[in-house]
């Protein structure tokens, strides 16, 4: 059997009966920023960020908490249709499909002031946040999930960068004509 030559990178012969490995996974679809403002207030705290699960059943925090009164309304981040309003383990809950996307929204505790089926533009009110069962200790919030079929997705990443900036807007001068 002749050598190969110096540096030659050799690899043994895949034999018919040994599989192929299984190419990689498919890069996920990235969130569009539809979103045309929070669903509680204008810029709301944030009080615990969006903290992916490493497995399905992992540690992490599937949404982001906003801070926001008892009673403040809640909003319709984008429009689309009403998949769930009712309560689940004692808890409101609303779920809107998103138009045009293959994405969902929770929000929770709300009650809620829309029934399933009913249409929803973006900013359209959806119920209010509840008074007890805040899981934020002894602030009120409201948790805002975002799901692509049984993957969680960070919420945030829904709105549009110029409503992530913190600070005053800053007016600039208008050039001369």
């Amino acid at each position: 059997m002749p050598l190969a030559p110096a540096g030659t990178l050799l690899t043994p012969l895949a034999r018919a009966d040994t599989p192929l490995p299984a190419p990689p996974p498919a890069p996920a679809a990235p969130v569009p920023a539809i979103g045309r403002g929070w669903p509680v207030g204008l810029r709301p705290p944030v009080l615990r960020g969006w903290e992916p699960p490493v497995t399905a059943y992992g540690p992490g925090h599937r949404g982001v908490d906003l801070s926001a009164p008892a009673g403040s309304p809640v909003r319709a981040v984008a429009p689309g249709r009403v998949l769930f309003a009712g309560r689940v383990a004692g808890r409101g809950v609303v779920s809107v499909e998103l138009d045009g996307t293959d994405l969902r929204t929770t929000y929770e505790p709300v009650r809620a002031s829309v029934r399933k089926g009913a249409q929803v533009r973006a900013g359209d009110v959806v119920g209010v946040v509840e008074p007890a069962g805040s899981h934020c200790g002894t602030a009120t919030c409201v948790h805002w999930g975002l799901l692509r079929d049984t993957t969680y997705l960070d919420p945030l990443s829904l709105l549009p960068p110029w409503l992530l900036r913190t600070g005053p807007p800053r007016l600039l001068p208008v050039p001369p004509p």
